[in-house]
């Protein structure tokens, strides 16, 4: 009798011929999920079995595997022979009370001598004798026992599933650089890409000495947390002062932001050719904010040629709090260190800004100059998950 982890992925099932591809980053990062942990990983069927680790090891185990991408459901199980009385001896180890429950058995062994719902019935018999509170019901029950006895000799026995985070490898979507502010709303559209199979690069916009140090490091916390699902971040701190005091100085301060968002766009954009990344993401939501109207958006859109992936559009404010703190980074997020966008801030910027009007305003900048000086003003940090 063997106890073991059980992972079954979500949307791969559907890749006909291209399965193998997919199937091949998922082995591999989970793998780098499993880290330093010993533990042995091999596939069956359209899951994956996780064997051979120290029991004391398998909360720390369960909690990085449910966070890979591409894994929609885990079972922790015990594994024994196709053999009606070991199968019998490992339903006795289960102790439930109080509760309602059912026996389910999947028998894809054929060759196995008892039917499936005799042998559900003779495990069901046990758990009730080993635990007189319980009550069978066999809809609208509190526990499921699970019985799967497989073609390759091994029956798996499971009492309850832990909801991974589903969603496809990392790795398997291209790369996409995002531009993580600090605030509640870029790492959930981080996380969101990544769980579309996009390798993630990071860019961060900061305004030294207006901005602290703790800014700073605010955003490299957000990034390691997001590493536990998205694998290793190459983050970029791009130095954003003097394009702000540029701005500030000959430019009408209602276009502050709109002119500000148009040369991180442009500045990312170079980042994201340099590390050969396919899109940008952004943490915009339509109307959220007076820089996320349409006409602020095209106004972005307007400077770059990449494509522009806003994966929280359509999303109101409370639903992203709630992904936020589903994966960990909201009290991270509300953390009360500015960052370069409240630096400057008009007291009314412009809503629906113009093209013309914008352009016009940004001719009064030398833009190519700016942009430059971005580029030539960043540093590099690479996150790595903490495993």
């Amino acid at each position: 009798m063997q106890r073991l982890i059980i992972l079954r992925y979500s949307e791969i099932h559907l890749k006909g011929s291209n399965r193998g591809f997919f199937e091949r980053h998922l082995y591999d990062n989970t793998i780098k999920a499993i880290g330093d942990i010993t533990a042995n990983l091999h596939k069956g069927g359209a899951r994956y079995i996780v064997s051979d680790y120290n029991v004391n090891d398998e909360k720390k185990l369960i909690a990085r595997l449910s966070k890979v991408f591409g894994f929609n459901w885990l079972s922790v199980a015990l594994c024994v022979k196709n053999d009606v009385d070991e199968i019998l001896d490992a339903v006795k180890t289960f102790n439930l009370s109080n509760c309602t429950f059912r026996v389910s058995t999947r028998r894809a062994d054929k060759s196995f001598p008892i039917h499936s719902s005799e042998l559900s019935a003779m495990a069901g018999e046990i758990l009730l004798k080993n635990n007189p509170n319980l009550k069978v019901q066999l809809e609208s029950f509190d526990k499921e026992l699970k019985i799967d006895i497989r073609e390759d000799g091994f029956t798996y026995i499971y009492l309850d599933s832990i909801k991974c985070v589903g969603g496809m490898p990392v790795g398997t979507a291209g790369k996409a650089i995002c531009l993580l502010s600090g605030g509640i709303d870029s790492p959930v559209a981080t996380y969101k890409i990544a769980k579309r199979g996009a390798t993630v690069v990071g860019v961060h916009f900061h305004s030294y000495p207006y901005t602290s140090e703790r800014a700073k490091q605010k955003v490299i916390d957000l990034a390691k947390i997001l590493s536990q699902y998205c694998g290793k971040i190459k983050l970029h701190f791009v130095s954003f002062t003097k394009v702000q005091e540029e701005i500030h100085k000959k430019c009408n301060s209602k276009f502050m932001i709109t002119i500000m968002r148009r040369i991180m766009m442009r500045v990312t954009e170079k980042l994201a050719l340099k590390n050969k990344c396919k899109a940008i993401v952004t943490g915009e939501s339509l109307g959220q904010v007076a820089s996320q109207t349409m006409e602020g958006i095209m106004s972005s859109n307007a400077v770059v040629s990449m494509p522009v992936y806003r994966p929280l559009i359509g999303d109101d404010k409370n639903d992203i709090i709630d992904v936020a703190k589903k994966i960990g980074t909201f009290d991270t997020s509300i953390l009360p260190y500015e960052d370069c966008c409240t630096v400057f801030l008009p007291k009314n910027p412009i809503i629906k800004p113009q093209l013309e009007s914008v352009e016009a305003e940004e001719a009064k900048l030398d833009i190519q100059q700016l942009v430059d000086d971005c580029l030539s003003n960043y540093e590099i940090i690479d996150i790595e998950p903490n495993i």
